[in-house]
């Protein structure tokens, strides 16, 4: 990759050594034997770095993968065609925060979690944060479209996003969308770059909205007797119109799972984390929550003000993944489900992988944002049985068709990446699919930015 030299790069943003390169073959949700390594690694520092290497890569044909903190499940990161890995973790500054607007201005690389540290003194915060935050980049999510325990009150990453700097496939530098409120001049552009998965453009800086810190923030705990009764008493929350801000579904296995790997105290049982936000009347909200869950015989119900307690509950959540990832070494994680239907439906759903778990005689462990109808559910196989990863292969694949059958889709928030590029035609139609195409082809006629994602 000599012509690097050429670009505005210094040479300790270049790197070819067999560590660095290995370290960019593979992302959090993707299994080593499927890892891809790139022939050289970059760190651009500035819009203008973006710009000369993709203007220099696209010219000679290279492809160029962007990378950031590596928290993706579904391959967006792996360079499959090897070519150039593009690290943005060194565009990692807060350029402004404009509090009287409610707005702030990042840069891609910044941890997710940084934003509400820099916000929090202005009393705001920027209420889409997934529950991976901590550890995942602005970039990452806006690529993915992101969402967390909170998008049942608040939304998603694109609900939040005003405007993006860019750089396209060519190196040309554009901007979308604006700092007012809103706008209705010209093609949305600005929604057709969030969520697509490196794949159209590279983000160099976000402006950001933010939201007041709610006054008062109550929450607590629901044990059921099984899943399936957590997924009913879940959605009559949801459809009755309960202000939630987050409720996560946690089933018997996950909880023993994360109890294992965290030497945590959960009940061994299904059960629901809930927490509401007001700025007023929060007790009126708890009292009409609780009346809809005892109208059912859970085992137990308990709401508690904001405090170390129930923070130490969000906590647990937050490592639900990682906890499955260690429970057993016999056993791998064949896939993060992350399939997501209608609230009405979610019972239907969760139903339906239960009766898969006891025909295939598989571990189905199942927790997620239930409040959107969105569920991450885990096949979980026996390590080195061919035969096994076969079979859950299979139930996977069912239970995602299952979901779209149910009017809902193959991804909620993790994207399609490498892992569901065969579930698109499922969701849509050819002609939709063909178009998705020809936009791509559009902005990267030569194939050069993150080839062989979402198609």
């Amino acid at each position: 990759m000599e012509f690097l030299s050429e670009t505005s790069l210094a040479d300790e943003q270049i790197s070819t050594t067999p560590r660095q390169r290995e370290e960019h073959s593979t992302d959090w949700g993707t299994p080593d034997t499927e890892a891809s390594m790139p022939d050289v690694v970059v760190w651009p520092e500035s819009t203008e770095d973006v710009s000369t290497v993709l203007e220099a890569a696209d010219q000679r044909g290279v492809p160029v993968t962007p990378y950031a903190a590596g928290t993706s499940l579904e391959g967006h990161a792996v360079p499959v065609e090897g070519g150039i890995s593009m690290n943005m973790t060194r565009m990692d500054a807060v350029l402004e925060i404009r509090p009287e607007d409610f707005q702030i201005d990042v840069q891609p690389g910044l941890l997710g979690s940084r934003i509400n540290e820099v916000a929090r003194p202005d009393g705001l915060f920027f209420p889409p944060l997934p529950s991976s935050g901590k550890i995942s980049t602005i970039g990452g999510m806006i690529a993915n479209d992101a969402s967390g325990m909170q998008t049942v009150k608040y939304g998603e990453i694109h609900d939040w996003v005003l405007r993006l700097e860019a750089v396209l496939p060519d190196g040309t530098v554009i901007e979308t969308g604006t700092r007012a409120a809103k706008t209705s001049s010209g093609y949305n552009l600005l929604d057709l770059l969030v969520g697509s998965e490196g794949t159209l453009a590279v983000v160099t800086e976000a402006t950001l909205e933010l939201a007041g810190l709610p006054e008062q923030i109550w929450g607590g705990r629901v044990i059921f007797e099984n899943r399936m009764q957590a997924s009913a008493v879940i959605a009559d929350i949801v459809q009755s119109g309960v202000d939630i801000a987050k409720i996560e579904l946690i089933d018997e296995l996950s909880a023993t799972m994360v109890n294992r790997y965290l030497d945590a105290d959960l009940p061994n049982a299904s059960m629901a984390f809930i927490e509401i936000h007001r700025n007023h009347n929060i007790k009126t909200e708890i009292d009409f929550c609780r009346a809809i869950i005892e109208d059912y015989d859970v085992r137990d119900v308990t709401f508690e003000q904001s405090g170390p307690e129930l923070e130490g509950l969000w906590e647990i959540r937050e490592e639900m993944a990682t906890a499955l990832k260690h429970y057993d070494p016999e056993l791998t994680m064949l896939t993060s489900g992350d399939v997501t239907v209608p609230i009405s439906k979610y019972s239907n759903l969760i139903d339906y992988i239960s009766t898969c778990e006891t025909e295939y005689n598989l571990e189905i462990p199942c927790f997620g944002h239930a409040g959107d109808g969105n569920i991450h559910y885990t096949v979980m196989v026996r390590e080195g049985d061919a035969e096994h990863h076969a079979l859950g292969k299979r139930v996977d694949e069912q239970i995602v068709h299952r979901a779209i059958e149910l009017g809902g889709t193959s991804t909620g928030e993790h994207g399609v990446g490498l892992g569901k590029q065969q579930y698109l035609p499922s969701e849509y139609n050819d002609e939709t699919v063909e178009l998705m195409k020809r936009i791509k082809t559009a902005f990267d006629p030569n194939e050069t930015l993150n080839p062989g994602k979402i198609f």
